[in-house]
């Protein structure tokens, strides 16, 4: 089975994920998201995948989530996923793609339900 990983090398609960999905067998495309940054678009897909907001794929205890003001309820999700597009950090990881559907690996045994 093929999968999309969008991937941080440096999380403990990104490597995790990664292990149990080679553990389980699954082909592993890395997006290793901090060096290729996804654009709005790609976003916006991964935000219908996973059925949530825009809002819910944002770290926010980064800085820049509140230096960008980000904390704002009034701000779009348009403005949210274009944050996220320009400071990659603030994507929450992982998240893993399989047959139009997403999780988010957090825990990492989120993801085992693509699997099935």
């Amino acid at each position: 089975m093929n999968v999309i990983m969008f991937h941080n090398p440096r999380c403990s609960k990104s490597r995790e994920t990664l292990a149990l999905l080679n553990d389980r067998g699954a082909q592993v495309e890395i997006v290793e998201y901090l060096n290729t940054p996804p654009d709005t678009n790609t976003l916006r897909a991964l935000v219908d995948k996973l059925g949530v907001t825009a809002r819910d794929i944002v770290r926010t205890g980064e800085s820049a989530y509140r230096e960008l003001g980000l904390a704002d309820p009034g701000i779009s999700d348009d403005a949210v996923l274009e944050a996220i597009a320009s400071h990659p950090i603030l994507l929450q990881r992982p998240i893993v793609v399989r047959d139009g559907k997403a999780a988010l690996g957090r825990p990492p045994e989120n993801v085992l339900a693509l699997l099935d």
